[in-house]
């Protein structure tokens, strides 16, 4: 797949989220949207040179166009781990530059990289000079003290100098002291101006938004201001059909997603061939529980689903028991 198809689907993506968007739940996603761009929970560069863990980047192919997320701070070792990323078949591949948690900049990498941009375009430039496939860049408006008026274009011209023309930018500051990863997401204030300046500062370059947006209506809202893409993290995931479900008719141009029951049953060969390789049933199922979020019958599909995708021998016939009780609190609505 070219990376004009990336570029096209980052029009919307799915936010890389640690535990969540792995390759079940990105396969779940393909399923309700065609068009969206789906990315990898961050993969780090030692895991896969030094540690060999390449079955870290395992996929399947109905998820292109799909982006793998790196985390990494040596540019020889993160052109290396692109490399193997390029031979994945992966159809881009995205730095870290935005991440808080205390195991990220233990590694110096994620946001504590916005402190050394010098450094993130070597970075950029050495993972560009070892692949074909586009690189682009996840990050912060600052961290801790700095100020984002200033470092913000800093960075963004430093590294767009290496080439690196996609930018994804989380509109909130990173504390790395002080906040856990979880309160960074919602304590600092969220600077959707800036990100919007920085569009008209750049305009070259496809600048998308990431930070606390939560309906396609606020994408809609950012797309007709001149921004390039939105990213969506936890709607995305939770209310999956909200989101991605109506992303394809209403930003894309695409058809309406199939319905809500056809996408349960569309999983389900996936979900045997899961099983026969040894897989537990769970392990694809926890990414479905918002499938029918705010639908009648939501409560129930999600119960069965948590109750009982757990027990040793639990397979596709649960889905079809959670469906049934969707379909009884449909009639009765």
């Amino acid at each position: 797949m070219s990376s004009n198809a990336a570029i096209r689907a980052a029009r919307l993506s799915v936010a890389p989220m640690m535990d969540w968007t792995d390759r079940h739940c990105r396969y779940f996603h393909r399923l309700i949207s065609r068009d969206a761009l789906l990315c990898t929970e961050m993969v780090t560069a030692p895991a896969l040179v030094r540690g060999g863990a390449l079955h870290l980047l395992d996929f399947s192919p109905e998820e292109h166009p799909v982006a793998l997320q790196l985390g990494g701070s040596d540019p020889a070792e993160l052109a290396q781990a692109a490399r193997f990323g390029q031979d994945a078949g992966y159809d881009e591949i995205n730095l870290n530059v935005g991440c808080p948690s205390d195991r990220v900049q233990s590694g110096t990498f994620g946001a504590v990289l916005m402190k050394d941009p010098g450094l993130v375009a070597e970075c950029c430039a050495a993972m560009r000079a070892a692949v074909d496939v586009e690189v682009t860049v996840k990050c912060r408006i600052g961290v801790d003290d700095q100020d984002p008026e200033e470092v913000l274009p800093e960075f963004i011209a430093r590294v767009a100098a290496t080439g690196v023309g996609r930018f994804t930018i989380h509109a909130r500051k990173a504390w790395l002291e002080g906040l856990s990863p979880k309160e960074n997401r919602d304590i600092p204030p969220l600077d959707y101006d800036l990100v919007r300046r920085m569009k008209g500062l750049f305009p070259a370059l496809h600048l998308s938004i990431n930070g606390g947006v939560t309906s396609l209506d606020q994408a809609e809202a950012f797309l007709e201001a001149g921004l390039d893409g939105v990213m969506i993290g936890r709607a995305a995931y939770h209310q999956p059909y909200d989101i991605l479900g109506r992303a394809d008719a209403r930003l894309f141009g695409g058809q309406p997603a199939p319905q809500r029951e056809e996408i349960a049953r569309d999983m389900l060969p996936y979900i045997e061939t899961h099983l026969a390789g040894g897989g537990k049933l769970a392990q694809v199922t926890r990414h479905m529980l918002g499938l029918f979020a705010g639908q009648p019958g939501a409560r129930m599909w999600r119960r069965v689903l948590s109750e009982g995708a757990h027990r040793e021998g639990a397979g596709p016939e649960l889905i079809e028991a959670a469906l049934a009780h969707v379909a009884e609190a449909r009639g009765a609505a």
